[in-house]
Formats: C-alpha cells, sequence, structure tokens
C-alpha cells in the first residue's frame, strides 16, 4: 500500500518537468517492469524514437534473456562475457534499474517513479503486481495520466488468463503452426514454428501501437488508460488472409510448404545452383516469365492464363515450372527476370543479408559503444522518419549500469541513501 508521505514525495515529483530528449518522443518518460520480448520489443520501439526508458530488473540474474546463450557478446579481447546475443536485440537505448520488487523499499521507489512516468509497460502474470501495490488500480490513483500496458498470454481475463503463454505455445494454440510447414505425407512435412519468436514481435509492435493511441487520447481527454495486450490475441489477429480463408469457407487451410493459398506461382524453385523465390502476383507478370522461360505458351493455356485458374491447376503447373528454373543459376533468373519486372529473389542467409547492397546502402547494421565490448552490432530502426529519425543513443544495458544515475536524477536520492539501498540488497 502507498503511505501518505509516499503520496506528498509523488504528487511534488510530478509537477517536476521532464527533459525533453531528441527524436519524437524524446518528452516520454516509459517505466518498463517486462522482460524476455515482447514487452522490451515495445519499449525499445519507443527509446528509438526518443523516450527515456527505465528497464527495471531484479538485482540477481536480471532480464531472464541475459542468460539465454550461447552465442554470447565477447569482450575487446575475443572471450565470452555473460551476456546474451539474445538480450542485445531488444534494449537498446534503455537505462538499467535493478531494484527488488519484493521488497516494501524497492515497490515504494517504483510507485515514486510511476507517478511521474508517461507509460508504465509489464508483463507480469495476471493480478501479480497487485500485492506489490504496483498494479494499474494502485498506480492511477498516484497518476491518472499514466499508460498502462499488461503484456501476458491470454490476456486479463477469460478461461485461460491464469496461464503462462509463450511465444512457441501461442504459435500453435493460435493456428501459426497449423499453416506453416510441409503438408503430411511429404518428407519434413509436419506442423513448423516461424524462425524467429514472431507472436512476441508482433505483440511488441501492436503494444506500441496501443501505447501511442492511448498517448493521444490523453492529448485530449487528460486520462489514461490501461492497454490489455494478450499474445493470442496478437496471434489469431495476424493469420490475416489464412484466418479469412477459413471464416469465408469453413475450411482449415492446409500447410502448403513455401507456397501461397491464394497466388500461384509464389514459391519457391529450383536453379542450376540452388534455389530463387517467384512471387507472381498477377497475370501479366506470369506471361513475362514464361516469355523469358521459352514458353510463351503456357501463359496462353486456359488451365494457367489467370491467377484462379492457376490455383485451381497448380499440381500440373509448378512441375511444369520447376522443370524450367533449373536451366539457369540463381543469378542469371534474377538478373534477367528483373529486367522484365517479375518478382524474384535468392533465398539468403544472414551472412548474405548484410553482405547486401541494398541492406548496406540503407545502413541496417549498426554499431553502438559498449563498455565491455567496445562496440556492438545492433539492427536499426526500420522507422525512417524525415524530421524524427530513430536515434542509437545507448547499447543494451549492463544490469543496474543506471541504478545511481536514475535513482539521483529522478528521486533525488543522495549518496548515502543509495548506499543504504545497496547494503540491504534493494538495490543493486
Amino acid at each position: 500500500m502507498t503511505s501518505q508521505t509516499d503520496q506528498s514525495q509523488q504528487q511534488q515529483q510530478q509537477q517536476a518537468p521532464a527533459p525533453i530528449l531528441p527524436g519524437a518522443l524524446g518528452y516520454l518518460r516509459v517505466l518498463d517492469l517486462s522482460r524476455i520480448l515482447a514487452g522490451p520489443w515495445a519499449s525499445q520501439l519507443l527509446a528509438d524514437m526518443g523516450a527515456d526508458v527505465i528497464k527495471v530488473e531484479r538485482p540477481e540474474g536480471g532480464d531472464d534473456t541475459r542468460g539465454w546463450g550461447p552465442p554470447w557478446l565477447q569482450d575487446t579481447e575475443g572471450r565470452d562475457t555473460d551476456i546474451s546475443a539474445y538480450y542485445l536485440c531488444a534494449n537498446r537505448n534503455k537505462r538499467s534499474l535493478a531494484i527488488d520488487l519484493a521488497s516494501p523499499q524497492g515497490q515504494a521507489l517504483i510507485r515514486r517513479l510511476a507517478a511521474e512516468s508517461d507509460v508504465l509497460i509489464e508483463n507480469f502474470k495476471v493480478g501479480g503486481l497487485a500485492r506489490y501495490g504496483l498494479d494499474y488500480a494502485s498506480l492511477k490513483a498516484l497518476n491518472p495520466r499514466l499508460v498502462y500496458c499488461s503484456i501476458t498470454g491470454f490476456g486479463q481475463d477469460g478461461p485461460y488468463a491464469m496461464r503462462a503463454g509463450y511465444d512457441f505455445m501461442i504459435q500453435a494454440m493460435g493456428g501459426l503452426m497449423s499453416l506453416t510447414g510441409r503438408p503430411d505425407g511429404e518428407p519434413g512435412g509436419g506442423p513448423m514454428k516461424a524462425g524467429v519468436a514472431l507472436t512476441d514481435i508482433l505483440t511488441g509492435l501492436y503494444a506500441s501501437n496501443a501505447i501511442l493511441a492511448a498517448l493521444a487520447w490523453r492529448e485530449r481527454s487528460g486520462e489514461g488508460q490501461h492497454i490489455d495486450m494478450a499474445l493470442l490475441d496478437v496471434q489469431v489477429a495476424s493469420l490475416a488472409n489464412q484466418a479469412m480463408n477459413y471464416l469465408t469457407t469453413g475450411h482449415n487451410p492446409q500447410r502448403l510448404g513455401n507456397a501461397h493459398p491464394n497466388i500461384v506461382p509464389y514459391q519457391e524453385f529450383p536453379t542450376a545452383d540452388g534455389y530463387m523465390i517467384l512471387a507472381i502476383g498477377n497475370d501479366g507478370q506470369f506471361a513475362r516469365f514464361c516469355a523469358e522461360a521459352g514458353q510463351p505458351a503456357l501463359a496462353e493455356d486456359t488451365r494457367f492464363a489467370t491467377n484462379r485458374a492457376r490455383v485451381s491447376h497448380r499440381t500440373e503447373l509448378i512441375p511444369l515450372l520447376r522443370r524450367l528454373t533449373v536451366e539457369r543459376s540463381t543469378a542469371d533468373w534474377i538478373t534477367a527476370l528483373e529486367a522484365r519486372a517479375v518478382p524474384c529473389g535468392p533465398i539468403n542467409t544472414l551472412a548474405d543479408v548484410f553482405a547486401d547492397p541494398q541492406v548496406q546502402a540503407r545502413q541496417l547494421h549498426q554499431t553502438l559503444p559498449h563498455p565491455v565490448a567496445g562496440g556492438i552490432p545492433t539492427i536499426a530502426s526500420p522507422l525512417r522518419l524525415s524530421a524524427t529519425p530513430a536515434g542509437y543513443r545507448r547499447a543494451p544495458p549492463l544490469l543496474g549500469e543506471h541504478t545511481d544515475e536514475i535513482l539521483a536524477e529522478r528521486l533525488g536520492l543522495d549518496e548515502a541513501q543509495r548506499q543504504a539501498l545497496r547494503q540491504q540488497r534493494i538495490i543493486r
């Protein structure tokens, strides 16, 4: 619970203007109590746009992903550290505050920070923060303007609300794995998850959009609100055309490997030295492909002349095309088809990706200074704003790297006060 002294201190702090940092969101103060990926991905998006994000972590161990290796970040002498590459992917531009939320003193410090924050993000189990007095109802009483975003596996209500949710499990429960992978009966057939934690990433994207919408509403109403984000909701919403394929027909879409359920040809094809992707989206593109392949009559065949016909006759068409594509190398096909405006491309490894001239021209590989490694790689934000571009101010922080800085700057705690908290193991 919050004492009258806490409330008085918090009301005084709330009046202190926040310093404006560069970036579109440089006025925002974000308190991030989340860990793993979905929440940190949302807060990293806000941080890239200039928000001051305080990452709250356990003094012992911190964010779980710090230990999710190998691979590990290497120091300046090439030795493995205890910082995982996984952790580095979602935590740049943040400051780390290591504080014990299980202690009343730690809870009081977080309440004081929340009282002068704009946004709080958390991914505790439903009701998990209420026992600490850090739930939305408690913090709304201190800061009615707070936008409070809760991220859980299944949401704040419903029969599964109390269950823990993880990306892999949600990809399965939410239908994605029923659509991904080769058909049963083929070599390697069976359900397959995506190669990255796609549900977590999408939840982070949806969450950041919801936060910005709530902030826009606050500008008009003066009031914050609670955002209830669920991984399952996001996964089902992201089924897109496949969900509508089911809802409009009542038939479960089947796994097609790399093929598309509604467009043909739209999949991988073998070449003389590997594979390429054909992503033919209309009949004109198909006719131009057939002309380049030396088989213009295929585009005039009534079985293949329209996309609707090609989808119906895919089992006849695809083997014909595969016999054509193996006659040239991937590079030869791509050069020829690009000249005819036929969408195509290679299947790149990550080494190929970062060597690609377009990726290099867009400067997607960035480097940030780091106190242990000297410099660390990071991926540039894809958000390109002409007046307020994304910034890369800080490498992902060391555990508790900014504890003293934040407590002095935000709460006015002097060195003696901080040292007393450290001796009690309340902060790191």
